[in-house]
This record gives structure tokens, C-alpha cells and sequence, in this order.
């Protein structure tokens, strides 16, 4: 009779020891003491958060994200030796967490460039626009945990192979999501958030197919970046479809994954809007491609092949596109190739102003665009229309 007892008590002990372990919480880092007790009392609504100043050692418990609103310039030629080293320090366990970071920027470019580089690429948002630093937060934490527990790659990258294509999917999801956040602050992509990316949609759709990878793409309520994945995974099975290589594949992929980077500078009212562009918003939403181009070339690792397909992936053979109105020859076969995979998920995705086309539907405008897209690439795609189907939209079979 007293086993049951024992057990109880263990059972109690366990209990006391789980309700005394520090929670998990937000760490906000700051020496600006009233909006940090303003903004800590926002962030509690929705996540647990301590605030630290400089020179004081982390909380107890283990931290789920940290946010950084420093008055100090985080230069380190601006700093004492005292403050320099306890920044050092905290900049080295933020980048070494490998957990979500959210810088608040001072609005002074040199400053805010010198935090981004120490503090290991964080997330950064302008303060004064306090209504987004929560939501920000919870939804770099969510992606955070849709990350944890996978196996990792060296400097706590989580490693693109392995899981369920669920989560792979969620992970590929949350890359792009950085890569966007990145190049709405001005910094390009992180050529191994790219590399990630691309080995998830090479590996998942030649694991699932198509149609499979579509429908999990779409489970996600973000266009701009449900587009990339579902423009990469076209690209990633057409290059099944013409026997490319291991490295032609990649860099196929690679390229439709990054193409649309640029609508990251795009104003959101422009790039949602429910209705026809004006002609003055059609000019500003032409500039996405050109912008993502220029984004990419200050990162040397980004080769000429897929600067040119973010720089022209709307160029049209007979010379109707843009920027700069490129003809035939003029036209690299990278691009023709991202250009038919673009357009073909264009057609078949939900949109602000329209209803997703039918496969059938979408062979049929593309058919009547072969002066614009390759006509023999076309051909070749065509079995990938096929496999998809409906898939943004509900089943559909192509006749």
C-alpha cells in the first residue's frame, strides 16, 4: 500500500519542481526605461517578457526571442571598453541562440547597418510604428518554434532535410519570410537562407510531387510568399521534367525562389490592392524587378544568371515586357524558364481581385502567349500544368 503513496509524492515532487523552473520569456533589451516598461506591458499581453539594461546578465529561464531597443550606437568605435565588451557579449549569445531578433531601429543608417552586422542579421523595424513590433514578435516566435526540435546545421541553422513536408513546407515558409523581411529593411538575402530554401523545394516536390506541395504551400495566407514557393516548386519540377542535373536544377529553383525578392520595397497598398492598378501604381509595382536585381548584386554570392532572372522575368520574347523591353535572343534560358513558371502560378493562385483560373483554364491562356513565352518550352511544361491541377484553387483536370 505504499507504493501508491510514493508514486504520489514523486509525482507531487515533479509537479513542484515543473511549477519552479523559470517560463520561457521574451528578453527586451533597452536603456530607454519608460518605453521599455511601456512596450514590455504590450509584449506580456501576448508572450511572457523580462527586460535586461546594459551591463545586467540575462534572465533566468530560457529565452523565446530577444528585442533590442538600444539608445546606445552599437558601434564599437562608440563605445567604452566596458559597454563595448558587454555588447560583444550579448551580441554573441543573441547570434548563437540562433533565436528570432528584433532590432528597433534608431533611424540613422550607419547606426542601424553597425547593430544589424553585430547582432547577426535581426529582424529590424522602425519604432515608430509601434502597432506592428508586437505582432512582428509573436510571428517570429511562432516560426521560431515551427523550427525548434529539428535537426540543425553548424551555427544553429536548421538543417533543410528531414521531418514530415509539413514542416518542411513551415520552414521553407519562415526562410522566405526572413529573406522578404531582410530586403523590406535593404539587406539581401543571406545566401544560406537561399540555400536552404532551394534543397526544401527540391527535396519535398521531387518527394511528393507537385500538387502535394501546392496544397501545403497554400495552406499559408501569404500571397507575396506563397508565390515564391509555389513558383519554385514549378520550377523545381520542371527541371525534373527536362532531365536537368543536380546543379541546373538548384539554380533553376534558386532563381524562381528569389525572382519576386524585389516586391519586398513594394508598398503593401499597392501589392494587396483589391482592385485594376492605376497607371501611376502599375509604374510603381514595375519596379519590383529592378529593385530586387539591385538588392541582390551587393551580395557577390548571387551570380549574373540569377540577377538576370530577377531582373527579367516579366521580359516577353516578342518584346512586350519590362524593364527594358527585351527580344527573343536578348532573353537567357533561365529566364524563359521562370518566366512560364511565373506566369502559370500567377493564373492558378487566389487573388485579392480575382478567383484562381482551372488548369485548363491557365494552358489555354499560356497556349495563347507562345509569341511571348518559349512556345517549345511550353510544350515541354505542359505535363506540369497537368500535375498540378487546380491546386491553388481547388481540384481541376486538365483536358
Amino acid at each position: 500500500m505504499r507504493e501508491p503513496r510514493d508514486r504520489d509524492g514523486r509525482e507531487d515532487a515533479s509537479q513542484r519542481r515543473r511549477d519552479e523552473r523559470p517560463e520561457d520569456v521574451v528578453v527586451l533589451v533597452s536603456d530607454r526605461r519608460e518605453r521599455a516598461e511601456r512596450l514590455s506591458r504590450g509584449i506580456a499581453l501576448v508572450l511572457p517578457c523580462r527586460v535586461i539594461e546594459p551591463g545586467a546578465g540575462l534572465p533566468a529561464g530560457r529565452p523565446l526571442a530577444f528585442v533590442v531597443d538600444l539608445a546606445t550606437d552599437l558601434s564599437a568605435d562608440r563605445a567604452d571598453d566596458r559597454s563595448r565588451a558587454w555588447m560583444t557579449w550579448l551580441a554573441r549569445n543573441i547570434r548563437e541562440s540562433g533565436l528570432p531578433c528584433l532590432y528597433l531601429a534608431r533611424g540613422n543608417a550607419a547606426q542601424d547597418a553597425a547593430a544589424a552586422a553585430l547582432l547577426g542579421a535581426p529582424t529590424v523595424i522602425d519604432p515608430r510604428q509601434s502597432a506592428g513590433i508586437v505582432p512582428t514578435l509573436q510571428r517570429l516566435v511562432a516560426q521560431g518554434k515551427a523550427r525548434g526540435g529539428r535537426a540543425t546545421a553548424r551555427g544553429g541553422v536548421p538543417a533543410a532535410a528531414g521531418g514530415p513536408p509539413e514542416m518542411r513546407v513551415e520552414r521553407a515558409t519562415a526562410l522566405v519570410t526572413d529573406l522578404f523581411d531582410n530586403a523590406a529593411a535593404g539587406r539581401p538575402p543571406t545566401p544560406a537562407a537561399a540555400e536552404e530554401g532551394t534543397q526544401i523545394v527540391l527535396d519535398t516536390v521531387s518527394e511528393i510531387g507537385i500538387r502535394a506541395w501546392l496544397d501545403l504551400v497554400w495552406r499559408h495566407d501569404i500571397q507575396v510568399y506563397q508565390h515564391s514557393l509555389s513558383v519554385a516548386g514549378f520550377a523545381a519540377a520542371f527541371a525534373a521534367e527536362l532531365g536537368f542535373s543536380r546543379s541546373d536544377r538548384q539554380r533553376l529553383a534558386k532563381a524562381a525562389l528569389l525572382h519576386d525578392v524585389g516586391k519586398a520595397l513594394i508598398p503593401q497598398a499597392i501589392l494587396n490592392k483589391p482592385g485594376p492598378l492605376t497607371a501611376e501604381e502599375m509604374a510603381v509595382m514595375r519596379t519590383h524587378a529592378a529593385l530586387g536585381a539591385d538588392l541582390l548584386a551587393r551580395e557577390a554570392t548571387f551570380g549574373s544568371d540569377i540577377l538576370d532572372v530577377v531582373r527579367y522575368h516579366h521580359e516577353r520574347l516578342d518584346g512586350s515586357g519590362y524593364p527594358e523591353g527585351l527580344r527573343g535572343a536578348q532573353i537567357g534560358d533561365l529566364v524563359r524558364l521562370v518566366a512560364i513558371c511565373d506566369v502559370h502560378s500567377a493564373l492558378t493562385e487566389r487573388r485579392v481581385y480575382r478567383p484562381p483560373l482551372s488548369a485548363a483554364e491557365a494552358a489555354a491562356i499560356m497556349d495563347a502567349q507562345a509569341g511571348q513565352l518559349d512556345p517549345d518550352l511550353l510544350r515541354v511544361y505542359r505535363p506540369i500544368i497537368a500535375r498540378a491541377g487546380g491546386a491553388a484553387g481547388g481540384p481541376s483536370v486538365l483536358g
